[in-house]
């Protein structure tokens, strides 16, 4: 454990450098953005699933309105995250942008929900948009949107590639004409992109990756095809992209068909075989939500010292327990982190390798039955094999090796954040110190010049008096700056 964190320590400046990337960081940022949203529809998607989990007789219109509020909050997900990302990324070229020009962030973040709904948006054969992408499983086509619309924009106004209006006309109204070239480029950009990927592939830019690693999985039933599945869906999400929409469209026929075969095989005393199941992937690949994160948060509660990462874990126990993970990957952040890479692709290979072995050797029963993605994983699998015991040893073994695997990743992150806080508290006890002797000073300098002014002449007062004006006056320079447009404001406001 100590030469993994070791070792982790040693890259530290590569893995700062990496995390310093103007578009990893816009990704992050965007994401950050949508935490609200995040955290927010978690909870009702809990309150949608919990109840019926447990015997509960919620009524249906009360169900229905906890999956409206998710569906329309967490289902457009992608949507705002293109333009987050977009205006997050904007910022940032605004600082290499030399001779005083700069993008409108505002513009390019509408850009980029326009580019990602010409990417995202499926259509019907009689014409009916839909939806299916608009969530977390459009993550990459806002991703393509946000960069590509800001390097346009960044062509275009480097290049001035623009309507010019006279100086006469208000600056916000001029702003919005600068705007229209590098407007519609970007939007045309995407939605050129579009036309190729349905015409080569009769999908939407969404389901592009889908399609094409599809024949990876014709023996996916296999350990190797187990492991290949299970790190290739948390690498999507490790790189911001919703990995289970990515990955189990390819096979997902052969996830419910084999799911149907081991109960009939099973209602007919014969052993349920199959490994390859929705639920068993679920429940035991990604036990906890996608990098079988479950016992990530307890790590971080009971293990750890930043302050950070206790309340991170504090905040998303109760919903990674119920698979709905996201606010510890884009709290922690786990997402994009170098330190979390490993473990977070690794522990599912083994958590499924694991599982196979327990169904090949042990015979545990294959996963049998539709249940409830949202169903903690131990209650899930026991469940799920027909309540057979030996699933539970399975889940312990499970949560024991995950914890060795996350733990000196967790450990060697830790310690960067216990630094880094330690940096800021140092500095804000020198800053309260600093005002405190300021203060103490400055009250001693009253006494002073009270004593001192009952000894002076009245012009020695003046005199005295308008030349500590004057000293003033020469430290504290205050400037009033008008600005006819919003963008100007912006510019000058950045550091």
């Amino acid at each position: 454990m100590n030469f993994i964190i070791s070792r982790l320590e040693k890259h530290q400046a590569f893995f700062e450098k990496v995390s310093k990337n103007i578009y990893l960081m816009a990704i992050k940022d965007g994401f950050l953005a949508a935490m609200p949203i995040i955290l927010f529809s978690s909870v009702f998607i809990l309150l949608a699933n919990i109840p019926t989990l447990i015997g509960l007789n919620v009524p249906t219109d009360l169900i229905n309105w906890f999956n409206k509020i998710y569906n329309y909050m967490m289902g457009f997900v992608g949507f705002y995250v293109a333009g987050t990302t977009a205006k997050a990324l904007t910022g940032s070229m605004n600082h290499k942008i030399k001779g005083g020009k700069f993008i409108n962030s505002t513009s390019t973040m509408m850009a980029a929900m326009c580019g990602f709904m010409l990417l995202a948006i499926g259509t019907t054969k009689s014409g009916a948009y839909l939806g299916t992408y608009f969530g977390t499983e459009g993550i990459l086509s806002a991703f393509v949107s946000a960069f590509a619309t800001v390097n346009i924009y960044r062509f275009c106004v480097e290049r001035d590639i623009t309507i010019k209006m006279p100086k006469e006309v208000p600056g916000t109204i001029s702003q919005n004409f600068r705007d229209i070239f590098p407007f519609a480029f970007s939007v045309l950009a995407c939605g050129i992109v579009d036309v190729i990927v349905r015409a080569t592939l009769h999908v939407p830019f969404s389901a592009l990756i889908a399609t094409l690693i599809q024949p990876l999985f014709k023996g996916a039933d296999s350990y190797a095809g187990l492991a290949l599945i299970e790190f290739l869906i948390p690498m999507f999400w490790f790189l911001g992209i919703h990995g289970p929409s990515v990955v189990k469209p390819a096979f997902e026929a052969a996830l419910y068909g084999n799911t149907t075969a081991n109960l009939t095989l099973f209602k007919a005393g014969h052993f349920p075989i199959h490994a390859l199941t929705e639920n068993f992937l679920n429940f035991v690949g990604e036990l906890g939500g996608t990098g079988a994160t479950f016992v990530v948060p307890f790590i971080f509660i009971f293990l750890m010292r930043s302050k950070q990462m206790k309340a991170i874990g504090k905040a998303s126990v109760i919903p990674v327990m119920f698979a709905v993970n996201e606010p510890l990957l884009f709290g922690a952040p786990i997402i994009l982190n170098p330190y979390f890479f490993i473990p977070f692709v690794i522990t599912p290979m083994i958590n499924v390798l694991i599982g196979k072995l327990f169904i090949d050797l042990l015979h545990m029963n294959g996963f049998m039955y539709i249940l409830s993605w949202a169903l903690p994983g131990p209650i899930g699998a026991f469940m799920d094999t027909n309540f057979q015991p030996i699933s539970l040893l399975l889940m312990v073994i499970l949560l024991v090796l995950d914890t060795l695997i996350y733990l000196p990743f967790c450990r060697a992150f830790d310690a960067t954040l216990v630094a880094k806080e330690a940096q800021v508290d140092a500095q804000e006890a020198v800053s309260v110190n600093g005002t405190q002797v300021v203060d103490n000073n400055a009250e001693a300098a009253v006494v002073e010049e009270s004593s001192s002014d009952t000894a002076t002449v009245s012009k020695t007062e003046q005199t005295n008096s308008s030349s500590n004006l004057s000293q003033r006056l020469a430290r504290e320079v205050k400037v009033l700056v008008l600005c006819a447009g919003g963008g100007t404001s912006e510019q000058l406001a950045m550091p």
